[in-house]
């Protein structure tokens, strides 16, 4: 009986060591979205290096989930809810290192522009933008971390509002280069920040669907809004 109860407490060990791993690579990819836009804004080439350096330890957190989620399938074949928990770590650590990717791409971005100034109002429309985004993926983690399923329903409704805003800093970066060719070169960098941001906004709304499989055992079956595409827009 003994034995059966150390059994039973070091799987619930396992499965909560991939959660914690989880919540520090969710914090770690969050900081690097957030730091990546304060290069962008102030031009901090530091920082934007920083922020470079820092996704290695991301990619690091994901390959060493992943490993530990087969490692446990494989020793303890998990079923129903204990299963979701493991496939559930795979599927959120390789969306949060996606996002870390798209974070470090801004940064390079922000290496690029470098201190060019570009105009307050595009200025305020890109924080505008990341804001939403770093909100998407805060409340999902917290989603995660709570086992929210509210929450985490919330987050993909809100994926909308991210698109909406994509579009509208989109067109108008479109009408700054048609102004002014010299604004060709800091406005194709930025509509490239500006779609990371936006992908960053459908990498948390697919956790949100990871989140519900994890509590329901279903799969999300409700359609999501038409995200705006926009042809060769890609980082």
């Amino acid at each position: 009986m003994a034995q059966q109860e150390h059994i039973v407490t070091s799987f619930e060990d396992d499965l909560q060591g991939l959660a914690s791993q989880i919540a520090e690579m969710g914090g770690r990819a969050e900081e690097i979205v957030d730091r990546s836009i304060t290069a962008l804004l102030r031009g901090d080439i530091v920082v934007a290096h920083e922020v470079i350096e820092a996704d290695k330890k991301v990619d690091a957190l994901h390959r060493q989930i992943e490993d530990d989620a087969v490692i446990l399938i494989a020793r303890r074949q998990p079923m129903a809810q204990d299963l979701r928990e493991a496939v559930a770590a795979i599927r959120i650590a390789n969306d949060l290192e996606r996002i870390g990717d798209l974070g470090k791409n801004i940064a390079k971005r922000a290496v690029a522009i470098q201190r060019d100034s570009f105009s307050q109002k595009l200025r305020v429309g890109v924080e505008h933008l990341a804001e939403l985004g770093l909100r998407q993926v805060k409340n999902v983690l917290d989603a995660y971390a709570a086992r929210d399923l509210d929450k985490a329903r919330q987050v993909s409704l809100r994926d909308e509002e991210i698109d909406a805003v994509y579009t509208s800093l989109f067109r108008e970066l479109l009408t700054y280069m048609m102004e002014d060719p010299r604004n060709i070169s800091m406005c194709t960098h930025l509509l490239f920040c500006a779609k990371n941001i936006e992908r960053i906004g459908d990498h948390a709304t697919n956790i949100a669907e990871t989140v519900f499989y994890l509590i329901t055992g279903e799969q999300w079956d409700e359609p999501r809004q038409s995200s705006t595409q926009v042809e060769g827009i890609e980082d």
